[in-house]
C-alpha cells in the first residue's frame, strides 16, 4: 500500500471556489506525479491541498473525474497559438510547448497516465482524444496563416503537418526514452517545416 502524503506535503487550508479548485488539482497532480493513478486515492489528494475529502466530493463525483480534470487543465494550460509573423518560429513554439508539457516529472506522470491507464479507464482514454483534437484545433490557424502569407504550399494539410511536428517528439519520449528538450523541439520544427515546403504534407488532390 503506497504512503499518503507526509505532514510536510500538505499545504495550508486554502479558501474558497477557485482556490480550492486550484489547490484539488495542483493535489491531484502531484500524487499522481509521486505514485501514480493506481496510487491516488481522494484522501490523499484531500490531504495534501489542505481540504476535506467531502469539498472534494462535493466538485468531483469519483476519483476518475478528479483526474481526467486535473490532466485536462494540466495539458490545456499550455497549448499555444503562436502568432510571430514567420511560420518557423511559430512551429518552433508549438513543439517546444509540447516539450513542455510531457517532460519534467509532473510531464511524465501525465503521459504514463494517458497512455498506460487510458488501457483500463474510459474516461482517460476519453479525454486523451478530446485533448489531442483540441490541440490540432488550436493549432491549425497557425498553418492557415503561413499559407495566407504563402510561406507554405496551397495544398498544405494542416493536420498532418502539425503530426509530422509532435512525431519525433513523442517517439522520444514513448519509445526510445531519448532525452528530449528544446533542441529536439527545434529539429521537429525544421523537418516538419521541410517536409511541407516540400509538398510531402499537400492534402490528396480529388479525383476528377
Amino acid at each position: 500500500m503506497e504512503p499518503g502524503p507526509s505532514p510536510s506535503d500538505r499545504a495550508r487550508p486554502v479558501g474558497r471556489g477557485p482556490k480550492v479548485r486550484a489547490a484539488v488539482l495542483a493535489a491531484t497532480l502531484a500524487e499522481l506525479t509521486g505514485g501514480g493513478y493506481a496510487a491516488l486515492t481522494v484522501d490523499n489528494v484531500a490531504h495534501r491541498a489542505g481540504v476535506h475529502k467531502t469539498t472534494v466530493y462535493r466538485r468531483w463525483k469519483d476519483r476518475e473525474s478528479l483526474v481526467v480534470d486535473a490532466l485536462g487543465e494540466h495539458i490545456a494550460a499550455d497549448i499555444p497559438a503562436p502568432d510571430t509573423h514567420a511560420v518557423e518560429t511559430d512551429l518552433r513554439e508549438l513543439a517546444r510547448s509540447l516539450v513542455r508539457t510531457m517532460t519534467g516529472e509532473t510531464g511524465q506522470a501525465v503521459i504514463a497516465t494517458m497512455l498506460s491507464d487510458a488501457v483500463r479507464v474510459p474516461e482517460i482514454a476519453d479525454l486523451r482524444r478530446r485533448l489531442f483534437d483540441d490541440r490540432l484545433r488550436r493549432s491549425r490557424p497557425v498553418i492557415a496563416r503561413a499559407v495566407e502569407r504563402g510561406e507554405l504550399p496551397a495544398g498544405t494539410d494542416p493536420d498532418e503537418l502539425l503530426k509530422t511536428l509532435a512525431a519525433p517528439i513523442y517517439f522520444r519520449l514513448l519509445i526510445t526514452a531519448e532525452t528530449v528538450d528544446e533542441t529536439t523541439a527545434d529539429d521537429a520544427a525544421r523537418v516538419a517545416l521541410a517536409a511541407a515546403r516540400a509538398g510531402a504534407l499537400n492534402r490528396p488532390r480529388e479525383k476528377p
